[in-house]
C-alpha cells in the first residue's frame, strides 16, 4: 500500500509507522485522516505485527490537525444544507477522525508512542490511544484546540483523565499550556524520557521486541482485558476475565513455553490469525 504521509514497515513482529513530513511539523491533513487507520488496520490484520511503534521524523511528532484544510472541504460537502443536515454531517466527520485513532486501541497488539518535540492537538489525542508513551527531553505536549476556541475532539478529553490525575488534565485542557518532559515523566504520561530522539527509538523499538517475544495471544488478552477493566468496574472485570479466560483457550502457548525452557530453548509462538 502506498503512503504520502507516513512510512509504514514491519519486521520480527514490530511494526512501525513514522510520520514522515518534517517540514510541516508533521501536521495532519485530510490525506493522515486516510492513510493513518488503514495502515493500523493492514499491520494488525496480517496477525503477525505483536507491537506497534509509532514515531515521526524530523523537529517535531506533530503539530496535530490541519484545521483550515478541513474547515474547507466541510464547508464544500454541506454547501446549501440546513442547518441540521449540515450537523449530521458534522457529527459524522468528526466520528470517523475518531475511529482514526480508536483503531489504534482496537488494534490486537500493544502501542508504543515514541516522541519528540512538540505534541500538539491532535499529537495528544493519538498518543492518548496508545498503550505506553515515551519522549525525548526536549519535548512538550499540548492540548491546543482550547488555544483555538475549540474543545478537543477526537480522543484527548476521554483517554487522558485514565492516564493522569483529573485535576491536572483539566488544567491543561482549561489552559492549553505545554507540559514538558520533566513534568510529564513525574505524573505518568510518559514512562520515561530520553536525551535525543536516536536514543529514545533505540530504547522503544528494544522494549517492542521484548514485548513481540510474548505469545501474541497472551498479549491480545492481556490488552483486551485491561482496556475492559478501565472502562467497567472490579467485579464486572473479573466476571467478564472468567468468560474470556474460558473461550479463548491460552494452554497450547503455555505448553510451548514450559516445554521450551525444559529444553533451555526460547519459546516461540505462533502468530494470531489473519482478519478477514
Amino acid at each position: 500500500m502506498a503512503y504520502t504521509r507516513m512510512n509504514v514497515a514491519k519486521a520480527d513482529g514490530v511494526g512501525g509507522i513514522e510520520l514522515d513530513q518534517p517540514d510541516e511539523y508533521n501536521r495532519m491533513p485530510p490525506a493522515f485522516w486516510e492513510e493513518f487507520p488503514r495502515a493500523v488496520k493492514a499491520l494488525d490484520a496480517g496477525g503477525d505485527v505483536r507491537a506497534l511503534v509509532i514515531s515521526s521524523t524530523g523537529k517535531h511528532f506533530s503539530a496535530g490537525m490541519d484545521l483550515a484544510v478541513f474547515t474547507a472541504d466541510a464547508g464544500r460537502a454541506t454547501a446549501g444544507a440546513d442547518r441540521g443536515r449540515r450537523g449530521e454531517a458534522a457529527q459524522r466527520r468528526i466520528g470517523a477522525f475518531q475511529d482514526a485513532f480508536t483503531a489504534l486501541a482496537a488494534a490486537r497488539m500493544p502501542v508504543l508512542a515514541a516522541v519528540q518535540g512538540g505534541c500538539i492537538g491532535g499529537g495528544v489525542d493519538l498518543i492518548a490511544a496508545c498503550d505506553m508513551r515515551y519522549c525525548t527531553e526536549d519535548a512538550f505536549f499540548c492540548i491546543q484546540e482550547v488555544n483555538i476556541g475549540m474543545a478537543a475532539d477526537v480522543g484527548t478529553l476521554q483517554r487522558l483523565p485514565h492516564l493522569m490525575s483529573d485535576g491536572l488534565m483539566r488544567e491543561l485542557a482549561y489552559t492549553g499550556r505545554r507540559m514538558h518532559a520533566d513534568e510529564a515523566l513525574r505524573v505518568g504520561l510518559v514512562n520515561a524520557v530520553y536525551p535525543t530522539r536516536e536514543a529514545m527509538l533505540e530504547a522503544v523499538r528494544g522494549i517492542a521486541r521484548e514485548i513481540a517475544a510474548k505469545s501474541p495471544l497472551a498479549l491480545a488478552s492481556t490488552k483486551h482485558l485491561l482496556d475492559y477493566t478501565r472502562e467497567h468496574g472490579v467485579a464486572q472485570s473479573l466476571a467478564y476475565q472468567r468468560v474470556w479466560m474460558g473461550a479463548v483457550d491460552q494452554g497450547g502457548d503455555m505448553a510451548k513455553y514450559f516445554a521450551a525452557r525444559a529444553n533451555g530453548e526460547t519459546p516461540r509462538y505462533d502468530d494470531l490469525a489473519p482478519l478477514p
